[in-house]
């Protein structure tokens, strides 16, 4: 099958024969993608596939109007249409997920935290969240990031033995430490997380609790897991991944922080808003609120397990036993293999799936010997958990050392069978 003929090809908008005409390298590199993406089978936990109304609305009239700061408070003339399609998504996220008050401006989840951190802290201040060796983020406190620049991260983990967050340690260093934040929640823990408890062990230092909810947007919208906002005094969301929406963030927060968040966002981290991604988090937050939706992420959970389920069957072994959610994260040691390499040979079977830290890992942090893999974009093209029941005995096969010419050509047919149905 040549791009050409490809059934999805990349639901290209209406000024795709305009790019074409422009520019037909970069129109080439586009059609390539899809290409890519029709012949192999995407279980990358961060990715997933905008819907078409998103996309649509990623490349409306919105896309070049400048309007800086807040509806109502623009610097620019001509923000009328924009000032709306704002309100709108802001309505329509507080509804969502019961929040007393949104900003739906962050180009990003980390640029979200970043502005979480702005909102409530100080450089120099102490924060308690989950290492990074245990799953946390970068903003999490790495010497790389802003993060670890500017405050005192001290890192809580998982048990050893079940590989669930240690709530004892977590209130045992916030006793020590005192922080003035705690981060709850990471990119690679596949459970439920007590917002609950977070909240005890804050209140008991004084300290506020800001909730990492990145990976699990689409799922509270949804209802599949415990919704941190009750408990948060800020929660930290994207919306991508689950939610299907355009790259970017979204925070939640009470009435009494609303002022400190918006002036966080703008103007202390960043510009102007794209107005056409928060149009476009306007209709992912609509389309949210849907039965499809909801039945869209059971699929996806549901799916999860299975490949978890399959995992195991081969000889890795999925970190906490399983998941809660749309993510699934095992140790590939006892097969003999890194994540990196085991990330290298599952691509070389159509099969495309990221590594990630594995608590108490003793290989080196640039290999580890984690996978993280993600059901979201299987389920949205339609996969339930039969197919994703087979896809984890395809990852078993290659993680096994099968021969992967088998598993490509059958993981190439179901890329191309769901291809056109995101």
């Amino acid at each position: 099958m040549t791009v050409a003929d490809a059934p999805h090809v990349h639901r290209e908008t209406a000024g795709a024969a305009a790019l074409r005409a422009a520019d037909p390298l970069v129109a080439d590199l586009l059609a390539a993608e899809s290409g890519r993406r029709a012949e192999a089978l995407q279980l990358l936990a961060g990715e997933n596939l905008a819907t078409p109304a998103v996309l649509a609305a990623l490349a409306g009239p919105l896309a070049d109007k400048y309007a800086e700061g807040y509806p109502g408070r623009r610097h620019h003339t001509g923000c009328g249409p924009a000032d709306t399609v704002e309100l709108l998504a802001v309505d329509r996220a507080r509804a969502l997920f019961a929040a007393p008050h949104a900003n739906v401006q962050p180009r990003s989840g980390t640029s979200a935290m970043l502005a979480a951190y702005a909102a409530l802290l100080r450089p120099g201040d102490a924060v308690l969240a989950m290492s990074l060796e245990h799953g946390g983020h970068l903003s999490a406190g790495s010497t790389a990031n802003f993060s670890g620049r500017w405050f005192r991260f001290h890192g809580y983990g998982v048990r050893a033995e079940d590989g669930l967050i240690d709530l004892e340690q977590v209130r045992r260093l916030a006793r020590e430490h005192r922080p003035k934040a705690i981060v709850a929640g990471g990119i690679s823990y596949p459970r439920q997380i007590d917002w609950a408890a977070f909240r005890e062990i804050a209140d008991e230092v004084d300290a506020y609790l800001i909730a990492a909810a990145g990976q699990l947007t689409g799922l509270v919208a949804a209802g599949a897991v415990s919704s941190p906002v009750p408990y948060a005094d800020v929660t930290v969301a994207a919306t991508h991944k689950l939610l299907r929406g355009p790259r970017g963030g979204l925070l939640l927060c009470g009435a009494a922080l609303a002022d400190r968040v918006d002036r966080a966002v703008f103007p202390f981290t960043q510009g102007g808003a794209a107005m056409n991604e928060v149009a476009a988090k306007a209709v992912a937050l609509a389309q949210a609120a849907t039965p499809a939706f909801a039945e869209y992420v059971r699929r996806a959970v549901s799916g999860a397990r299975a490949l978890a389920a399959g995992l195991a069957a081969a000889g890795a072994a999925p970190l906490t036993g399983g998941t809660d959610t749309h993510l699934v994260t095992a140790s590939v040691g006892a097969l003999g293999l890194t994540g990196v390499e085991a990330e290298r040979r599952c691509a070389a079977a159509g099969l495309m799936i990221g590594r990630c830290a594995v608590p108490y890992d003793p290989a080196p942090p640039a290999e580890t010997s984690g996978i993280r893999l993600g059901t979201g974009t299987c389920a949205a093209q339609g996969m339930g958990e039969a197919e994703l029941a087979e896809v984890g005995e395809l990852l078993g096969r290659v993680l096994a050392g099968g021969d992967p010419g088998p598993v490509r050509a059958r993981s190439g047919e179901l890329a191309r069978a769901f291809a056109g149905r995101g």
